[in-house]
């Protein structure tokens, strides 16, 4: 068996099986095992009501006093019970599991397993497990692995096929030079993908992690150097010089530049008229005006005779760039002729897109990925300006190059990264920093409450959306079952329709939903026909409601400080007063002490620097916060130190054999090649 047989050929995973994990793109067995684990279950022994500590997840084996209490609201069913052992009481509340009324019967004995909550002076548990004694005492002790998940694909369906795959795999031959792998001390690929699965504890999970997390680091970093040399060696084949037309502009629009803005573009004008081609990195905060920065050097663009493209995340963001454009050339009578690229267009507005482009008779294009593909033909394409979600590479950089001559390249960046990182992580790129806001900017308000505060937080977003406005409501995952004890977003927008009142329009909002539906939910919010979008991270770009004053997180304790301050920066987009509220589960002394950062500070660049002190190797399971590079398990935060030794080690060795020719590194060349798509030569390194 090896990482193309197909997962139908597993014993017990037929047709019908196989097309449950063909909806979380699990289709051959290398897809399976490195399907890796979203949480770990560690079963520890039952507590007493009395010890079970606020903010953690606790077993208690209690007795049920009292018929369970009823009610329904809408559509949501609330189940209480109370159940109490010989050193206290508790509450337990069930959402939407009417069942349970007949099961759990006065004086009947069970094992609960959830997270300790206060509700004032009393403690509850919220949609708490359900065990029986035996079941529990067989699982006491282990760390079981849970899954991302599927509706009708169970975690023991998944375990299951894993354990198969693993017998029979043929895994791939230890591919660094031994140098490496004593140095790092890692271990074996084989040992590292059976370990992360079914560990045998935190440490022999904490060693296998750190193999896979190093091996994305450093495949990432190893092209990362051949984007560099690539780009190191383009000529300027579009020397642009500024106009009137970008001078106008600035005198034109009702604000100045800071004096942070004015540096960077200052930089961008050097570099568009320099010998060699730019390839650079704007990093700035959310809200300090990356965007008119890109736009003056896309003016500079035009107004020299060539075609620029602006490149979007989301389609919402790409339309929303192309309407500011739209009032921009008749505010300004800027010399802009945009047209708009997207997936969503039919193929009539798409074909005269691609006239227009490839005639030269549009000078800016605006889009997202679609400004890439084959199809589309340009006349003189000059100036890229792209954002972290689409970090614009060697290979698109060539799928460029074979349509017309080497473009410029900017990056725009609002994630907070330290300098320590940032020169490791944009090796390639030269960095400009926008280390100031402008003076007109509202801060946001900023509270870290625990649960008990909920009610009093649905009350005032109900009255900001009595006022007009809208908000935002985060949860970590998409539904329930992918990580224990935490928020998703389906069963959540049931329970805040109940909250809330009748009038107020709530939707939700998650990446697992189709292309086109997320499009119409986003332009749905944008125009206000939603007054509470429910949502995961996928917000955190690609969405801009001026009218959003409101940002709610729950279980703000899961996520890094550098991800919660990008998605506060969600709100506090128009005129209005913004308001962020961070909720937390884990009422730790720690854990509080660490999201009061964030009600301290607005300053991004201050909060990442914060989260790298904070954060380390051994929290393993909180949401990831790196994904603008594409990592799959990886986190630059919590990781900074295998990112670190994997840079050092990318270094050491291309020092020592620039094109990976000598023996002990043959079997590296040929695992980069297969994880680049074939993509990298190694001549040009």
């Amino acid at each position: 068996m090896n990482c193309n047989t197909p997962i139908t050929e597993l014993k017990g995973v037929g047709e019908k099986t196989g097309k449950l994990f063909e909806k979380i793109d699990i289709r051959t067995a290398g897809e399976l095992l490195v399907h890796y684990p979203r949480d770990y279950e560690s079963f520890q022994e039952p507590v007493p009501i009395a010890e079970a500590a606020l903010g953690e997840i606790c077993a208690v084996n209690v007795l049920v006093v009292g018929f369970p209490n009823q009610k329904k609201i809408r559509n949501l069913t609330i189940l209480n019970v109370t159940v109490k052992d010989s050193s206290g009481a508790m509450q337990l509340t069930f959402f939407n599991m009417p069942f349970l009324k007949n099961v759990l019967k006065p004086g009947g004995c069970y094992i609960f397993r959830g997270l300790v909550q206060s509700r004032g002076a009393a403690k509850v548990m919220e949609q708490p497990q359900l065990y029986s004694k035996e079941d529990y005492r067989r699982q006491m002790g282990t760390l079981q692995p849970r899954y991302s998940l599927t509706k009708g694909l169970t975690n023991h369906a998944v375990q299951k096929a894993i354990k198969q795959t693993l017998t029979f795999y043929e895994f791939e031959a230890e591919y660094y030079p031994d140098e490496i792998v004593k140095r790092y001390q890692l271990v074996s690929p084989k040992e590292a993908i059976c370990s992360i699965h079914f560990p045998n504890d935190g440490d022999t999970l904490t060693k296998a992690r750190k193999r896979v997390v190093f091996d994305e680091f450093f495949s990432f970093l190893f092209l990362l150097r051949k984007n560099k040399e690539y780009s190191a060696k383009l000529a300027n084949e579009y020397p642009m010089f500024e106009t009137a037309d970008t001078v106008r502009f600035l005198e034109q629009i009702p604000f100045s530049l800071t004096k942070a803005q004015k540096k960077v573009w200052q930089e961008l004008r050097e570099d568009m008229g320099s010998p060699n081609c730019m390839n650079r990195l704007i990093q700035g905060d959310v809200g300090s005006g990356k965007t008119i920065v890109a736009v003056l050097a896309l003016l500079m663009c035009a107004a020299n005779g060539y075609q620029g493209a602006l490149m979007a995340p989301t389609e919402v963001l790409a339309v929303q760039h192309f309407e500011n454009i739209q009032t921009y050339i008749q505010d300004y009578h800027l010399i802009f002729k945009p047209v708009l690229l997207v997936g969503s267009m039919t193929a009539k507005e798409k074909r005269a897109a691609y006239e227009k482009i490839a005639s030269g008779e549009a000078n800016l294009i605006i889009g997202t990925h679609a400004l890439i593909q084959d199809k589309v033909e340009y006349h003189s394409l000059a100036l890229v300006v792209t954002d972290e979600q689409h970090r614009f590479g060697v290979r698109q950089r060539e799928h460029l190059a074979a349509k017309g001559k080497n473009p410029h390249v900017l990056v725009m960046s609002a994630t907070p990264i330290p300098r320590t990182l940032a020169i490791i992580l944009y090796g390639d790129l030269n960095i400009s920093v926008i280390d100031e806001l402008p003076a007109d900017r509202l801060p946001i308000k900023n509270c870290v409450v625990n649960t008990s505060y909920r009610p009093k937080a649905y009350e005032f977003i109900a009255g900001e959306v009595a006022q007009g406005r809208q908000a935002y409501v985060i949860c970590p995952q998409v539904c329930e079952g992918e990580l224990e004890d935490v928020k998703n977003v389906v069963d959540y927008t049931v329970r805040l329709k109940a909250a809330l009142p009748d009038h107020i329009q709530v939707s939700y909002l998650h990446g697992k939903m189709r292309p086109a539906d997320k499009n119409r939910i986003m332009e749905e919010f944008a125009a206000h026909n939603i007054d509470v979008l429910v949502s995961t991270t996928v917000i955190e770009v690609g969405i801009n409601v001026p009218n959003a004053t409101v940002m709610m997180v729950e279980n703000a304790e899961r996520f890094g400080l550098a991800t919660l301050h990008q998605l506060r920066g969600r709100v506090g987009r128009g005129a209005y007063q913004s308001y962020c509220i961070f909720v937390s589960a884990n009422e730790k002394k720690e854990t509080m002490e660490r999201l009061e950062i964030l009600n301290h500070s607005n300053d991004g660049f201050h909060i990442a620097s914060e989260d790298l002190k904070l954060r380390g190797p051994g929290e393993l399971f909180g949401v990831r916060q790196s994904g603008e590079f594409s990592f799959r398990n990886a986190d630059i935060y919590a990781d900074a130190g295998i990112l670190k030794q994997a840079d050092e080690a990318v270094e050491c060795l291309l020092n020592r054999d620039e094109s990976l020719e000598k023996p002990e590194n043959v079997r590296l060349k040929q695992h980069i090649l297969s994880v680049s798509g074939n993509s990298v030569d190694f001549r040009s390194i």
